[in-house]
């Protein structure tokens, strides 16, 4: 079954990737989220903070 994440969710998760004080690998474990995911989270915002 898929999860849904909410743009609150993924914005915590992907400003914490961004601030690189952990792994892809340790945020994929703490948010039950795969590290892909994540990378393209953070993709995303850092896109986002452009325009």
């Amino acid at each position: 079954m898929r999860k849904g994440f909410d743009a609150e969710y993924m914005a915590k998760v992907a400003l914490d990737a961004i601030r690189e004080e952990k792994t892809l690998a340790e945020l994929s474990s703490q948010y039950e989220v795969h590290k892909t995911q994540i990378a393209k989270w953070c993709k995303r915002a850092i896109e986002g903070t452009k325009h």
